[in-house]
């Protein structure tokens, strides 16, 4: 009698959720069809508009696994599970993980919005939280630096994407800045036309916009004359120091000179 019953009682299980099942089978198979080409779409979209490619991997990852949680929730209610309750739990989990990982959010936005905007890319070099480097390395939640010394840098996307940030590979020229000073007994235009011979002297320096030396400041010893001078990106450090060095040799073959302190050691009698 109570073999009986339990296999009525299977039999009517059966019969109820048999069909939920099948049906729960079909939209599984069909969503996941729909799902990978939902998928396709929205990569040949992100192809069209250029998107990195960190972050097209990270945005499919994100839509693919968003597209299954909504699946798997449309199947259980399917089946007859009660996702009011699920969904619930869902968002409790979600603010509880949001609550402890509030810092890493802060980076994974920050990367996110670094991948999107773009004010730097890999290779540039830049300035930015007090270090400076060239870009090695864009990730989800840090971004690498190369030091001119080989150091690697690693700066949180969250503190950088709120930073200020100096690009200085986005333009294909810079300028170089170098202030000279000399002493009061030199003359103006004799040393500007020295400097000038020096920046006519290297094909680097570009012709325009056109270089240019003005007496910037008349200081507590010395005339300064800044210097400023056009060359591209890749040859501004070569250009800065040449300056420096091929500007105070021909200065001192000018007989112009080139104020500094004196150290005057007075000797004790007795």
């Amino acid at each position: 009698m109570d073999l009986q019953k339990w296999i009525d009682k299977g039999y009517d299980i059966i019969v109820e959720y048999a069909p939920k099942v099948l049906l729960a089978i079909v939209i599984w198979i069909v969503g996941a069809f729909v799902l990978k080409y939902l998928k396709k779409g929205v990569a040949k979209a992100m192809d069209k508009s250029n998107y990195d490619i960190g972050l097209k991997k990270f945005l499919l990852n994100l839509i693919g696994w968003g597209l299954k949680i909504v699946l798997i929730v449309i199947i259980l209610g399917t089946v007859g599970v009660e996702t009011t309750s699920l969904a619930a739990i869902i968002a409790a989990a979600g603010l509880a993980i949001g609550l402890a990982l509030q810092g890493s959010l802060a980076n994974f936005a920050g990367g996110v919005l670094i991948m999107i905007f773009k004010p730097f890319k890999i290779g540039d070099f830049i300035k930015a939280q007090g270090e400076t480097g060239t870009v090695k390395q864009i990730e989800i939640f840090t971004t690498k630096l190369l030091t001119p010394d080989n150091k690697e840098v690693i700066i949180p996307n969250g503190s950088l994407s709120n930073g200020t940030i100096t690009n200085y590979s986005t333009e294909a020229t810079r300028r170089v800045d170098v202030t000279f000073g000399v002493g009061y007994d030199s003359d103006i235009k004799t040393t500007k036309e020295v400097i000038q011979k020096v920046i006519h002297g290297n094909a680097l320096i570009l012709e325009e916009p056109a270089p240019a030396i003005n007496v910037s400041e008349l200081g507590d010893s010395s005339i300064n004359f800044f210097t400023r001078v056009w060359v591209n990106k890749e040859d501004y450090w070569a250009i800065h120091f040449y300056m420096i060095e091929q500007t105070k040799e021909a200065l001192d073959a000018a007989g112009i000179d080139i104020p500094y302190p004196h150290r005057v050691q007075i000797q004790k009698q007795g």
